[in-house]
């Protein structure tokens, strides 16, 4: 039998019922990268999604916005680039390939695809750009994105995106009533 949520539903798992697996102890402790992340970013996205602030103006306020070790596209038109910042905590010379697994109905690109840490650089930052291949109102697809570095190290963040081609599905009615009266 395929894996059923808990809820009154018993609708079939997926990625948001049964999360992210077990955890490795020996694994955690040489991770290779992490995403940090601080009390300031969370306190930034909520004080800019409350209330505009001096400090808002080029901030989306958008929850993928925050560099979480997950990435959630909850209302995908046309295309979006989310930012991710990793710091290296492995060996100080490393590179790492990235390696896409797109959700469905979705093209995933990342910039740069190997990033390459030394001594002198413990960070990178980079960019995924998320674009729909399908108009269509659906529910999520998941996929996921891996940095590895060849040898011990793999690490893997999901991805979720719905795609919308309306903010609002009474939007779709009135789409369809326009084209038939056309």
């Amino acid at each position: 039998m395929p894996i059923q949520e808990e809820g009154v539903t018993r609708k079939l798992a997926d990625p948001f019922d049964y999360g992210g697996g077990h955890i490795n102890p020996d694994k955690a402790a040489d991770p290779g990268l992490v995403y940090d992340i601080d009390a300031r970013e969370y306190t930034k996205f909520f004080n800019c999604t409350l209330g505009p602030k001096d400090d808002c103006e080029t901030y989306s306020g958008q929850l993928y916005n925050l560099n979480l070790p997950s990435i959630a596209v909850p209302n995908l038109k046309g295309s979006v680039t989310v930012w991710r910042t990793v710091t290296n905590v492995g060996p100080a010379a490393a590179a790492y390939q990235a390696v896409i697994d797109a959700p469905a109905g979705v093209e995933m690109f990342v910039e740069p695809s190997v990033i390459k840490f030394s001594s002198g650089s413990k960070t990178a930052t980079f960019g995924v750009t998320i674009k729909a291949n399908q108009w269509v109102q659906g529910g999520y697809t998941f996929g996921s994105l891996t940095w590895l570095d060849g040898n011990s190290h793999s690490v893997r963040i999901p991805v979720a995106v719905r795609t919308l081609c309306v903010d609002h599905p009474a939007e779709t009615y009135m789409l369809i009533q326009i084209q038939v009266l056309t």
